[in-house]
This record gives C-alpha cells, structure tokens and sequence, in this order.
C-alpha cells in the first residue's frame, strides 16, 4: 500500500480510539442524570422533564461517537454464518467488496445528517416538548458520529485490501 494509505489509516485509527474512549465515559454522566431524575421524583415527588431528553440525547452521542471504535476493535454485529468458516484472505476479499456497500450507506447517511444539521442551525429547530430544546447541537454530534464511522470504514477499506494482498497494514 501507499505511505499515504498507511498514513491516513494510522490518523484515522488514533482519531476514532481517542473518540471512542471519550464516548465510553459518556455512560457516567448518563446515568448521574438518570439518577438525578429518580431521586427528583421518588424522594421530593418532583418530576425533571428534561431528562428524559437528555439521556437519549447522551444515548445517541455515545453510540454514534463510539460505533467507528467499535468497527475498528472489531466488536460490531456481523452475521457469522459463514463468515468464520473463511481463510483471513477470503474475508479479506469479502470484506473489501462488502464494506463498499457500507461505505455508500454512510455517505447518503452522512449527507443527510449536514444537510439536517443545516436546517436545525438556519431555523433554530427546537424539539417538540416541554423542556423544547435546541436540535443543532445533537445533530451535529450525530453527524460528526456518523462521519468518522466514514472515515474508520475507508480506513477498514484499506486494510482489508491490503489484507486481501497478503500485506497487512500494521
């Protein structure tokens, strides 16, 4: 492969690990809210109608901003009917045809997300509830979520062709 290959899937690799570790930690706050919100309503009989918005809000950033580290540890779902029966080069090869499928996928995804981002910032979108909060900043983190799930996949790309060559990309 190309220096320049072997470059960006080092970059991208130690971007979305320094991402995904920070999403990890995003369950704390998460569940200090939830907490918050049961002890506001069980103990003093008060209910917070924002959390329930702000924890799935916190749910989304946290799987969104962590799904490109898990394709790179390799702990996302796959379908495994045959999958694990392959020699590492024939997945390699079925990985290199198949993520173009996902790479598509992200790209309309990803499309999407600025183009829904955009509209929240424009007309200052608000949620349709009590506590009505702004969208941008959700979106925008979902599309920055969905972006680097971008990148991590071209960099997937790139290693199983690589793979696929019989020269993996350490």
């Amino acid at each position: 492969m190309p220096e320049f290959v072997k470059h960006y899937v080092r970059i991208v690799d130690s971007l979305n690990r320094r991402v995904g570790i920070f999403a990890m930690y995003l369950i704390f706050p998460m569940g200090l809210i939830l907490l918050y919100s049961t002890m506001m309503r069980v103990a003093f009989g008060y209910p917070v109608n924002w959390v329930m918005e702000m924890s799935q809000f916190m749910l989304s950033a946290y799987y969104l901003l962590g799904g490109a580290y898990s394709m790179q540890i390799d702990a996302h779902v796959r379908m495994d009917l045959f999958y694990g029966m392959m020699k590492p080069r024939t997945r390699a090869i079925t990985d290199s045809f198949t993520i173009l499928f996902v790479i598509f996928y992200l790209v309309v995804l990803f499309w999407g997300g600025v183009s829904s981002t955009e509209y929240s910032i424009t007309y200052n979108q608000k949620n349709y509830t009590a506590w009505a909060p702004v969208m941008w900043p959700i979106k925008m983190i979902m599309t920055l979520g969905i972006f680097l799930m971008l990148l991590q996949t071209i960099a997937q790309f790139f290693k199983d062709v690589a793979e696929a060559r019989g020269k993996p990309i350490a």
